[in-house]
């Protein structure tokens, strides 16, 4: 007996929106139907509202519920049901542009200042890794400083949207002299007060809601509910190995970490499993 859902990881206490399609089936013979998970509702709860607001755009929490008991769970940091990207990311702040060691010694990084922050730690040895963040091209830096938390290119002003603003050629040019759609994954902030965009396997697929930066390995595995211990690694050999993917040692552990399943959404379905074939047996 099989039932299908489209599960969102917010709702699962992940700081991540993430629809998955998660098909659950058990044995005919346990003569039990498979679990309808129910999650928190973060996701039907809020989304960004974009307001005009000047020169740029505004960005608010707006929720479609009852305002009031939402909200204060979602600014709730020891409240890990609804997770927002500043309280996943927040003591990792002390990340640079550009920093291309991989390690970093744990009491380097700042006090836990939420739930989830503390949950990510735990079992956490002396250092953390997978820390390096990528370079930031003159271009990327400028519309950066531009980009309101939770916004995309289409919040740049006109200005700077051509396609190269320094004069350096670099990724692939539609021919327009502009910024066109695939442009959308380059460059989408992360607001504070909410939960990230959907990661994809690419390091500029999100950029930091505070400072003008990509994301580590680290704090995408933070976004998908990866604790601290977990290391994400490639072999060490140089030269091409059987299986081993362009683009280099880096884009292959932002490609393990944006192709997962988050964890806590994975623990949430094998719990609810393991609470109703408890109940059948006895």
């Amino acid at each position: 007996s099989v039932r299908s859902q489209v599960l969102d990881s917010a709702d699962f206490g992940v700081p991540q929106t993430r629809k998955r399609i998660v098909f659950i089936g058990i044995h005919s013979s346990l003569e039990v139907e498979p679990p309808i998970l129910r999650g928190s509702g973060a996701v039907s709860s809020f989304s960004l509202e974009r307001r005009n607001g000047g020169e740029r755009v505004r960005y608010s929490v707006r929720s479609d519920r009852d305002l009031f008991a939402p909200l204060q769970r979602l600014q709730d940091a020891d409240d890990s049901t609804f997770v927002t990207a500043q309280q996943a990311l927040g003591d990792l702040e002390v990340l640079k542009a550009g920093e291309r060691c991989d390690v970093l010694q744990a009491d380097a990084i700042a006090p836990p200042t939420s739930e989830y922050q503390r949950r990510m730690r735990k079992g956490l040895g002396g250092v953390l890794t997978n820390v390096s963040v990528p370079r930031l091209n003159e271009d990327t830096r400028i519309r950066l400083s531009r980009l309101p938390p939770g916004g995309n290119f289409r919040d740049l002003p006109k200005e700077l949207t051509r396609r190269y603003l320094t004069g350096a050629k670099w990724g692939p040019s539609n021919g327009t002299g502009l910024l066109g759609r695939q442009h959308y994954y380059a460059y989408r902030r992360l607001h504070p007060d909410l939960w990230s965009w959907t990661l994809n396997t690419k390091a500029d697929s999100v950029y930091h809601y505070r400072h003008a930066r990509a994301l580590s390995v680290r704090e995408f595995a933070r976004l998908q509910s990866f604790p601290d211990r977990f290391v994400f690694t490639t072999d060490p050999r140089p030269g091409a190995l059987l299986g081993r993917i362009d683009g280099g040692s880096a884009h292959s552990r932002y490609r393990q970490v944006g192709n997962a399943v988050p964890p806590l959404l994975a623990r949430a379905i094998a719990a609810t499993l393991v609470k109703l074939l408890s109940a059948d047996a006895r």
